[in-house]
């Protein structure tokens, strides 16, 4: 069986509210690669700050391993989408066959003719 030769293990920077250019700059400082997968254009990307990362701060990783870091979003991405919560009056109807069928007449009608 081959052993892998024992590389240097480097402790992992904290990027978390850090810049894109400064997150760079660290984990070249500290031998880390860094990836974003929310940015495809992270090498250009300057002010955006890094809300997540992976592994945490403080791990001890292989030199040269690769650490991944998400951004806050920009304006027009994410925002929630999951719509007004608060209850809106007035409240629909229960549908059903109520909706679908007229009211009853009373049950007893006097029949003339």
């Amino acid at each position: 069986m081959l052993i892998p030769p024992k590389t240097p293990e480097v402790r992992v920077p904290r990027f978390i509210g850090l810049m894109a250019v400064d997150a760079r700059e660290a984990a070249a400082a500290q031998g880390v690669l860094l990836a974003a997968p929310d940015r495809p254009d992270f090498r250009g990307t300057v002010v955006d700050y890094v809300v997540r990362q992976y592994p945490p701060p403080g791990v001890e990783v292989p030199l040269g391993a690769v650490v991944t870091v998400w951004f806050e979003f920009r304006e027009g991405e994410g925002g929630g989408g999951a719509g007004v919560r608060e209850p809106r009056v007035p409240r629909p109807g229960g549908g059903g066959l109520e909706r679908e069928l007229d009211r009853p007449k009373a049950p007893f009608e006097a029949i003339t003719g």
